[in-house]
């Protein structure tokens, strides 16, 4: 009787079952897309190493924020030598200075593109930042001895530039110099920033020689712990080495440094967040879908209170009728729970505003219970409206 009831009203039926299914849809996707989102950032983060720690000068641009009585110093190789001290700061692997030259134009032939990186660095920058070759080979102590004129480039500056030719031993121009190719930089994609893959690096030597002058200022030192589970100590350590030469006027350290195992705990905290926010918003769908079975169910009460009339008078009990709406409204709701699952399924398999969703089995199982649950809530006052109806006045009604 419940199925008659609602192939009575086929577009009605459907249009009540598309509410519900289109909440279950949302909650499965938008949890999906928070969570590929969250996957993605942590991939990155990871992708450059959690044991990993950027010294930076001055207190305002990225991670522990300095004193607000800063006094600006820079990095130099003298910081470098300190750092790399063993028996000061046992907890560090190894130290790599870098310098950025910007506005480089990278040139070769007709060919031109201004990288968005050019560093100038160490041998050692192939490990501490998890940027290994595809093609050649890296950076040697060799070529930093010697000032060598020669590059390693990301796979988008070797598009650019050479189109489908190998780079491999071709030549470049960086602002009119000419240097050669030693490698290739395995692809690493964008990181929603930046292109990670339009970068160039070149021996420090060299690129103080061509780009930056021999100034002796650095713009990063990047710190490698000699393991995840001691990135704190060297933390410390490096922290105290440095803050003697480079403090501000009350004390307090004039640089800044970023530790990747902290930065990759508050994405992760933040991306929770996030995912909970839209799981929430998708929620209103179901509320919305859940209000509208309530409606549909109340104007079917309405429509066949002749009906609920005569089956009381012949003999119908009220648990009989209360079960016959239930039924009507838990078909609406398992059916829809059920189109909005392979909606939610079938959609997470797309790739959203550049975001991978990532399908979460405890979402598809909540939304379902949930969107039923609901159906079947808002269901109860409809089905108990008409099973309380007196037969007499359900006779009478016109």
């Amino acid at each position: 009787m419940a199925v008659h009831g609602l192939l009575a009203n086929r577009l009605r039926s459907f249009l009540t079952l598309l509410g519900i299914s289109i909440g279950v849809a949302s909650v499965i996707i938008l949890v999906a897309v928070g969570h590929g989102s969250a996957v993605s950032v942590q991939k990155q983060i990871e992708g450059l190493g959690t044991n990993l720690l950027t010294v930076q000068s001055g207190g305002g641009l990225f991670g522990r924020r300095a004193s607000t009585a800063s006094t600006f110093t820079y990095m130099t190789l003298k910081d470098v030598t300190a750092l790399q001290d063993r028996n000061v700061a046992p907890d560090i692997a190894s130290v790599t200075p870098v310098v950025s030259a910007s506005s480089v134009t990278a040139s070769n032939g007709a060919a031109s593109v201004t990288p968005d990186t050019v560093d100038g660095t160490t041998a050692s920058y192939a490990e501490v930042r998890k940027a290994p070759v595809t093609e050649g080979t890296f950076l040697t102590a060799t070529d930093v001895k010697s000032h060598a004129r020669v590059v390693v480039i990301g796979t988008t500056i070797a598009q650019d530039l050479f189109g489908g030719v190998d780079p491999l031993g071709q030549k470049l121009k960086l602002n009119g110099v000419d240097y050669t190719v030693e490698g290739v930089l395995k692809s690493k994609g964008s990181n929603g920033f930046q292109d990670q893959d339009s970068i160039v690096l070149l021996p420090l030597t060299t690129a103080q020689d061509y780009l930056v002058g021999h100034t002796g200022q650095l713009n990063q030192i990047l710190i490698e712990a000699t393991s995840p589970s001691t990135v704190s100590a060297a933390d410390s350590e490096a922290t105290s080495i440095l803050t003697p030469n480079h403090s501000n006027t009350d004390g307090s350290a004039a640089f800044t440094i970023l530790n990747q195992a902290s930065l990759l705990q508050t994405t992760s905290s933040s991306t929770h967040t996030f995912t909970v926010l839209l799981a929430a918003v998708a929620a209103i769908s179901l509320l919305v879908g859940g209000i509208g079975v309530m409606n549909i169910m109340l104007v079917t009460v309405t429509e066949r209170t002749r009906e609920i009339g005569i089956r009381k008078a012949i003999g119908a009990r009220k648990a009989d009728v209360l079960g016959q709406f239930m039924t009507e409204a838990g078909l609406l709701s398992v059916l829809g729970g059920v189109a909005g699952v392979a909606v939610g399924l079938v959609g997470a398999q797309f790739t959203i505003v550049g975001v991978q969703p990532v399908l979460q089995s405890y979402a598809v199982f909540l939304a379902f219970g949930v969107g039923v649950a609901v159906g079947l809530f808002f269901g109860i006052y409809p089905a108990n409206r008409a099973a309380s109806l007196r037969p007499i006045e359900a006779l009478r009604y016109e």
